[in-house]
C-alpha cells in the first residue's frame, strides 16, 4: 500500500514540486519516497512514490521499481502474487525481489496492456514504458485504490488524492458547487451516478478502466473488466452454499498475504464476523479487532461483537465515540479526504483507523460489499419477492417476509410487499427524503435518478448499481483515505473477482430463505460463525446517530457552524439549520442531512 503521483506532459515538475508533493504523500507511504524523471522526446514524464511497506519490507522493493526501460509506481497488492511469481520462474524468469511489484511489471513486459487480467488484488498504478513512448494507467475491478487526474494546458496530472494533483500540476483546483447540492439533497449514493467530483476538471479513473498516454498528448481510455450477472439456473441450494464457502475462504486466504501483523474491524453484523471468524478458526491467524461501541440502542452492537470476540478467542478493542473536539477532528479529516465525509459511519471509522494505527498495525480488514454480493438490505426482500413471484413456494416466501421482516423496516413505503410487481420502476428510496431537504436549500437542485443497467433482473440489477455506482464506491474511497490517513492499509476479502462471479451466478431464488437476507452467507458460515451472530435477524448497520457525535447545545459548535458568514449559507437557510439543532434524538433521514450539512459548513471554508 503506497501513495503514487506523477505528471506527463511538455515540460518536467520542478524539483520544488516533486519534494513538495512527495512530502503531501507521507502519510500514504512513510517508510521510503522517491521520484524518477523520463525525457521521452515530445513528453517528459515524472513519477513519485512513497512506500508503506507489507510486501517484502526489504529496501529491494522500493519504487519507482524499474525493469529494463519499463518503471512502475503501484497501488495496492496484487493477492495472487505467488502464483504470479512462480509462473514468471517457470518461464524462466529470474526474480530479484519477493514483491507484487516485481510480478506485476515482469507481466506487463509479457502481456502488455492485458496485464490485468491475470491480477487478483486492488490496485492503482502506472507504468512508464520508454520503449512505446506510452504511460499505462490501470485501476483494479471494485475501484478499491483510487487514481485521480486532470489535465493542463501542457499536460496531465495524476495521484491517489486530489492535493498531489494540486501541488504536481500547479493548477488552482475551483470548488464544484453543483456536487456540493446534489450531496446535501440526495446524499452519498449519488456521488458516483456521474463523472463529476468536487473539483471542477478534475476526474477519477473509472474501477475496471485503463488509460494510455502518448508522446503527443493523446489519451485512450478502455475498460478492460465488465461485471456480468450470469445466473447458472441449473445450481441447487447446496452447491450455492457450498460454492460461496470455498470462495469466501479462498478469498480470505489470499488476503492474509502479508509480512506484518493484520487488525480487523468488527461489527455486530454477520458480514465483519464471518471474516474473523474465518481468519481465526479457518487459518490459525492472530489477529486483533476493533469495534465502536455506540451508546444509542439504534446502533449499538456489543453483544453480537463479544460473542464473536469469545467465540474466536482473538484480542479486542472497543471503541467509545467522543463527544469532545468534534469539529477539529471532522476538520482534519476532511482537509486530508480533499472532500466532505460521506456519512457518520466514516467518521465512526476513521476512529477505528487511528486506533488501529495506535497499536502498531499497518493492514486492517472490513466487510465491505456483502450486501451487495448476497442481498442485506430491507428493499433487497421485497425486489426477492418480485423475482420469485411465480415460484410455487411464493406464499411462504411472503409469509417468512411479514413474520421476520416487516417488523425492522421503519421506511413506510418498503412496507409494501407487493411494491415491485405493481410498480417494478419504484426507486424513490434511493434518494429518500430529498423533496423535504431541498426545503432547506437557498437554491434549487433538482436531478433525476439514473441507474445502468447490468441485467434484467430488477434485484441482481440493483445490487450491482449498490455495487458499482452508489454504495460501495463511496465506502471504499472512505476507507481508503480514512485508513491511509494513519498509514494502515484496508482489505475487503468480499470485493474478489471470483467470489464476485460466483455469487452472480446464484439462482435469485436461493438469495433469501425464512426471512434471512443473505441466506447464503449464513449457511456458508455454519459452523465457523457463532450462532448468536449468524442467525441474527435485525441489521443496525455500522453507524452511530448525530446526537452520539456532536453537541448541539455547547455553545461553541452552534455559533461555530452556524456563523451568518459561512459560505455554505449561500447554499442552505440558516434559520431552517438551527431548528433542527434542537430535535433530539434527529430522526435518522435529517440526521444525514445535518452531518451532510457540517460537512459543506467546513469543506466550503476550507476551499
Amino acid at each position: 500500500m503506497c501513495g503514487i503521483a506523477g505528471y506527463w506532459g511538455a515540460k518536467p515538475r520542478s524539483r520544488e514540486q516533486i519534494d513538495r508533493t512527495l512530502d503531501l504523500m507521507r502519510n500514504r507511504g512513510p517508510d521510503h519516497r522517491d521520484s524518477c524523471s523520463f525525457d521521452l522526446g515530445a513528453a517528459h514524464a515524472d513519477l513519485l512514490h512513497t512506500r508503506l511497506s507489507i510486501i517484502d519490507l526489504d529496501p529491494r522493493s522500493h519504487q519507482p521499481f524499474t525493469i529494463g526501460d519499463t518503471t512502475v509506481i503501484f497501488n495496492g497488492e496484487i493477492y495472487n502474487y505467488v502464483e504470479l511469481r512462480q509462473e514468471l520462474e517457470k518461464r524462466g524468469i529470474a526474480l530479484r525481489t519477493a514483491s507484487d511489484t516485481e510480478a506485476l511489471l515482469h507481466y506487463y513486459r509479457l502481456f502488455g496492456e492485458k496485464c490485468v487480467e491475470h491480477f487478483e488484488g486492488m490496485w492503482a498504478f502506472a507504468i512508464c514504458d520508454a520503449a512505446k513512448g506510452t504511460l499505462f494507467l490501470s485501476r483494479d475491478r471494485f475501484g478499491e485504490k483510487p487514481l485521480y487526474f486532470v489535465r493542463t494546458a501542457d499536460g496531465f496530472a495524476f495521484g491517489s488524492e486530489v492535493k498531489f494533483l494540486r501541488a504536481l500540476s500547479g493548477e488552482h483546483l475551483r470548488v464544484n458547487r453543483r456536487h456540493v447540492l446534489r450531496n446535501l439533497v440526495h446524499g452519498y449514493k449519488s456521488l458516483y451516478k456521474t463523472s463529476e467530483t468536487w473539483f471542477v476538471g478534475v476526474e477519477e479513473l473509472r474501477a475496471g478502466h485503463s488509460m494510455t498516454l502518448n508522446t503527443n498528448g493523446e489519451a485512450r481510455t478502455a475498460r478492460w473488466w465488465q461485471p456480468q450477472c450470469r445466473i447458472d439456473g441449473s445450481m441447487s441450494l447446496d452447491d450455492a452454499i457450498s460454492g460461496s464457502r470455498h470462495h469466501l475462504l479462498e478469498s480470505v486466504r489470499l488476503r492474509l498475504r502479508s509480512d506484518v501483523p493484520l487488525a480487523f474491524c468488527l461489527s455486530g453484523g454477520v458480514d465483519s464476523a464471518a471474516l474473523v471468524s474465518i481468519a481465526a478458526k479457518q487459518f490459525n491467524c492472530r489477529l486483533e479487532t476493533f469495534s465502536i461501541i455506540d451508546t444509542d440502542e439504534r446502533y449499538n452492537e456489543e453483544d453480537n461483537i463479544m460473542a464473536t470476540v469469545r467465540d474466536t478467542g482473538c484480542a479486542h478493542n472497543l471503541l467509545r465515540i467522543p463527544q469532545e473536539n468534534v469539529i477539529e477532528r471532522l476538520t482534519r479529516l476532511i482537509t486530508y479526504h480533499d472532500a466532505p465525509i460521506a456519512t457518520i459511519t466514516y467518521y465512526v471509522h476513521s476512529l477505528i483507523s487511528q486506533a488501529v494505527h495506535d497499536k502498531g498495525y499497518r493492514v486492517a480488514f472490513s466487510g465491505t460489499s456483502a450486501d451487495e454480493l448476497f442481498t442485506g438490505y430491507y428493499d433487497h426482500f421485497l425486489l426477492h419477492l418480485n423475482e420469485v413471484r411465480n415460484d410455487p413456494g411464493y406464499a411462504r416466501y411472503e409469509a417468512d417476509w411479514r413474520t421476520h421482516i416487516d417488523a425492522f423496516v421503519r421506511n413506510p413505503i418498503l412496507k409494501n410487499p407487493h411494491l415491485y410487481r405493481d410498480n417494478p420502476g419504484f426507486r424513490d428510496h434511493v434518494f429518500d427524503g430529498a423533496d423535504e431537504i431541498r426545503e432547506y436549500l437557498a437554491r434549487d437542485f433538482s436531478e433525476p435518478f439514473t441507474e445502468e443497467r447490468f441485467t434484467t433482473s430488477l434485484l441482481r440489477n440493483r445490487m450491482m448499481n449498490e455495487l458499482f455506482h452508489e454504495a460501495t464506491p463511496v465506502i471504499l474511497h472512505e476507507d481508503d483515505l480514512n485508513s491511509m490517513l494513519y498509514s494502515v492499509e484496508n482489505r475487503s476479502p468480499y470485493l474478489d473477482s471470483r467470489l464476485f462471479d460466483f455469487a452472480f451466478s446464484i439462482p435469485s431464488r436461493h438469495l433469501i430463505h425464512d426471512g434471512y437476507g443473505k441466506y447464503i452467507l449464513r449457511q456458508a458460515m455454519q459452523g465457523i460463525l457463532n450462532d448468536q451472530v449468524r442467525l441474527d435477524r435485525k441489521k443496525k448497520g455500522f453507524n452511530a446517530s448525530i446526537n452520539s457525535m456532536v453537541n448541539f447545545s455547547d455553545p461553541a459548535v452552534r455559533d461555530y457552524l452556524l456563523d451568518p458568514k459561512a459560505a455554505v449559507f449561500d447554499l442552505i437557510k440558516r434559520d431552517a439549520i438551527a431548528r433542527l439543532f434542537d430535535l433530539s434524538p434527529v430522526p435518522n433521514h435529517l440526521s444525514k442531512f445535518l452531518f451532510n450539512f457540517i460537512n459543506a459548513r467546513i469543506f466550503l471554508e476550507q476551499n
